[in-house]
């Protein structure tokens, strides 16, 4: 019921929702590999999108998760389908995905070789312009937002206040010109937002991974601008 009473109260207000996608690739053509990549898609992705765009939950899943569904009631597709005014990507890498040991773990995540951050992400911007492309033709919402996108490495604060962070610069400008190139192919990409400002407190790492355009000493607070954020700022003024 939320979006109806965010509209109600506010009726320029621009409501959407954001969700933390992941594109799957198969390792191999196998048959095996290509099923469980498509389930690793319905878990990760499809089943938070379907709902939203098309007031049903995916059934090659709903078929795994039927023993732990509880009964979904009448009208509760439709408000969770309440028309959004942009849906919101939180995109950091995509998955390879090869068959898993069995029914209780039918796929499972592969380590191709390539370039990885410091949380063992790889770096695949490719995939960034696949996941914007898929969700234009099989959802088609009005705007799309990245809402979070970055990289965490190992940063040197040199003595005179220097961080020269090469791979998130060359990040950053690579997973632009994914943006850009979706853009061009016509994907209605309204907006970009860097993760993240400042290195800060991570849900999962604590203050052990730097996300930052700016480094933080943790123990006075005093900011430091990387290069990264440097780069940023001249891509955002278009210089």
């Amino acid at each position: 019921m939320a979006v109806p009473i965010i509209r109600q109260n506010s009726s320029g207000a621009q409501v959407g929702i954001t969700l933390n996608l992941s594109p799957a690739d198969s390792a191999t053509p196998k048959p095996a590999d290509l099923e469980a990549t498509a389930i690793y898609d319905g878990w990760f992705n499809r089943w938070y999108l379907d709902p939203l765009y098309r007031k049903q939950y995916p059934a090659d899943i709903m078929s795994l998760y039927s023993p732990f569904m509880p009964d979904i009631q009448p009208g509760d597709m439709e408000t969770i389908a309440a028309p959004l005014d942009f849906l919101g990507v939180n995109y950091y890498s995509r998955a390879v995905i090869e068959a898993g040991p069995g029914p209780e773990r039918p796929f499972q995540n592969v380590r191709p070789e390539g370039e990885y951050t410091a949380m063992d992400w790889e770096v695949y911007p490719r995939a960034l312009y696949n996941v914007l492309k898929r969700i234009q033709s099989d959802y088609n919402p009005p705007a799309i937002y990245i809402t979070e996108n970055g990289a965490a490495y190992e940063d040197v604060l040199t003595e005179d206040g220097k961080v020269h962070d090469e791979r998130r610069t060359a990040y950053y400008q690579s997973h632009l010109e994914a943006c850009q190139q979706a853009i061009d192919d016509g994907v209605p990409l309204k907006g970009y937002f860097a993760w993240s400002l400042l290195d800060n407190f991570e849900w999962g790492e604590g203050y052990a991974k730097r996300f930052g355009l700016h480094y933080v000493d943790y123990a006075t607070q005093k900011r430091y601008r990387k290069d990264s954020g440097d780069f940023y700022a001249r891509v955002a003024a278009g210089i």
